[in-house]
């Protein structure tokens, strides 16, 4: 007579297997955000958006339009815009990141992924991650060209970085976006169309460049409910001073829904794509 007896799974070799699968998956992540990096080292004009569109925006609307829309006043108008400025730009500085998930898919690339043992959406979360040094230099140079031109942050230097800070975190998630629509558009130009489509809408139809109060009704009922002017408000009130718990929690409130809507639609459309 022959017993087989079954060894029961313990708790640790659970344990141990969760922890071994997080590491590995955070050194993909890191292994694919480094690709990334160096990719964007070698094609410095691909940094262009954020490095001088922001400041050809800053000069634009402050040396041109900033007398008239302030009364006569620059350096008054360059202390309301450039926080606001820097919440506008660092949510269209996302689009190339869309572009160029989308071209990598049309070269293979994300073939050659998926013939790798690595999780399936660590190629998309490498991406995003290495994005952070794009929007880190956005940053600093829209306020060392804001700095020069006369610029002073009116409240503390910790408020000026958690500025910075909740900017870089609401792009992280704002991104998530563009990477959808890479994994859903045909081309890199497609994503470029419907990307702006999207964007410029909520870039310039916010409080960015104007106060609310001097829109028309119905265009003030968008303003107040788009993200990026609760994202506008609240780096405005952490650098010259005003009110910010109410945005904070609104801009918090928006980076929820972005990550819980778009990050499942783009790994589903990485799924059905790659």
């Amino acid at each position: 007579m022959t017993t087989t007896l079954s060894r029961p799974a313990t708790p640790v070799a659970t344990t141990t297997s969760t922890e071994g699968s997080s590491l590995s998956f955070l050194r993909h992540v890191g292994a694919l955000a480094k690709r990334s990096l160096i990719k964007t080292w070698r094609t410095p004009e691909a940094l262009i958006d954020v490095t001088i569109q922001p400041v050809i925006f800053l000069l634009l609307f402050t040396y041109i339009f900033g007398g008239a829309i302030a009364g006569g006043s620059q350096a008054t108008y360059l202390q309301f815009l450039l926080p606001g400025l820097l919440g506008q730009s660092i949510a269209m500085a996302g689009v190339a990141l869309g572009q160029n998930l989308n071209a990598d898919i049309e070269k293979g690339v994300f073939d050659r992924f998926r013939s790798l043992p690595i999780a399936r959406s660590a190629p998309l979360v490498g991406a995003v991650v290495a994005d952070f040094a794009r929007y880190l230099i956005l940053c600093v140079i829209t306020l060392g060209v804001g700095y020069l031109m006369g610029f002073r942050v009116e409240t503390s230097f910790l408020a000026a970085v958690a500025a910075v800070g909740l900017s870089i975190a609401f792009a992280l998630c704002f991104c998530w976006i563009s990477v959808f629509v890479g994994m859903i558009a045909r081309t890199a130009g497609a994503v470029q169309g419907i990307m702006f489509l999207l964007v410029l809408p909520l870039s310039f139809g916010s409080n960015t460049f104007v106060q609310t109060d001097t829109m028309p009704g119905w265009l003030q009922a968008f303003v107040n409910v788009n993200p990026i002017s609760h994202l506008v408000s609240t780096v405005r009130g952490l650098m010259v001073g005003g009110p910010v718990a109410e945005n904070l929690w609104w801009t918090l409130g928006w980076m929820a829904v972005l990550l819980v809507v778009f990050v499942p639609l783009a790994l589903r459309g990485y799924r059905r794509r790659a």
